[in-house]
């Protein structure tokens, strides 16, 4: 594991609320449930229901968008730019991996997570018959800067590294400080650069403007990011200033992208006021 100040090691609780939150919506698949994961659900329910009549949105809304909002540019680049490589970082318990095999059954798909997560993944999709060579689970660590778990060392011995990748990270980048997570950034912008038509997908959240949502939820995040070890980060203002930092850090072509685009167009849930959950597109 990295011996950096900001460790990844707590995030995995949260993965299990989260494909929680996928399988009561019909997205997942009964091998990917845990225990731990319906408790949450049930734990979480009655903030969730106040969050959504005091704001017009909760934390199941924002999963909900991010989600399919990336599956839909993950068909995009599949159908309409022939990437067959998809890397899902931080995978926890998403059906992503199944879904996209069952619909685009020749892409390659890895999905990695730290190394318990990872084992624990690998163990419930091996059972259920969905790994071989053409979908796998290994381990990660993206704050690693040596060793077999780094991102480098990852996606040079799991793809075909002359053609290009859809890489994403969904529910990972909030869990660390900017200037930690812009490193990890940077890195990635190096590894897809020399493989033209890639691309990076990810979500942030947006910090809201009004005074008293800004203090709940810098108050909200101070908890989580006791519960997960982390430092729970709202990383920019605006979708403008997103789109300068992923620029700066080696992304040249970027696309912010607001929920509201896809109302109508996507299964998703609709918020009230304007979203705070942004998915990021970034190309090199």
């Amino acid at each position: 594991m990295s011996k950096k100040p900001t460790d990844s090691s707590g995030i995995s609780f949260t993965a299990l609320y989260t494909g929680a939150v996928w399988h009561r919506n019909g997205l997942s698949d009964d091998v990917l449930t845990t225990e731990q994961g319906r408790w949450l659900y049930h734990l979480m329910s009655p903030f969730e229901t106040a969050s959504k009549a005091a704001i017009g949105g909760n934390i199941r809304t924002f999963l909900l968008q991010r989600h399919l909002i990336i599956d839909h540019l993950i068909d995009q680049a599949i159908q309409e730019d022939d990437v067959d490589q998809v890397l899902e970082i931080a995978c926890g318990m998403s059906p992503r991996g199944i879904r996209l095999r069952e619909k685009h059954p020749g892409i390659k798909m890895v999905e990695a997570d730290l190394p318990d997560m990872a084992a624990r993944k690998a163990a419930r999709l091996l059972a259920a018959g969905h790994l071989g060579e053409q979908h796998q689970v290994t381990p990660i660590d993206i704050l690693a800067d040596s060793g077999e778990n780094t991102l480098e060392a990852v996606v040079a011995r799991t793809f075909n590294n002359t053609k290009p990748i859809v890489v994403v990270t969904e529910g990972l980048t909030s869990y660390f400080s900017l200037e930690v997570i812009t490193e990890f950034w940077k890195r990635l912008a190096k590894i897809l650069a020399d493989r033209p038509g890639s691309v990076y997908l990810s979500e942030s959240y947006l910090m809201p403007k009004q005074p008293l949502l800004r203090s709940s939820l810098k108050t909200l995040g101070g908890l989580l990011g006791t519960m997960t070890r982390s430092q729970v980060s709202f990383h920019f203002d605006d979708d403008q200033q997103a789109r300068n930092h992923f620029q700066a850090s080696g992304f040249p072509s970027v696309r912010v992208y607001n929920p509201s685009e896809f109302y109508g167009l996507l299964p998703i849930p609709e918020s009230r006021h304007d979203p705070m959950v942004r998915v990021i597109g970034a190309r090199v």
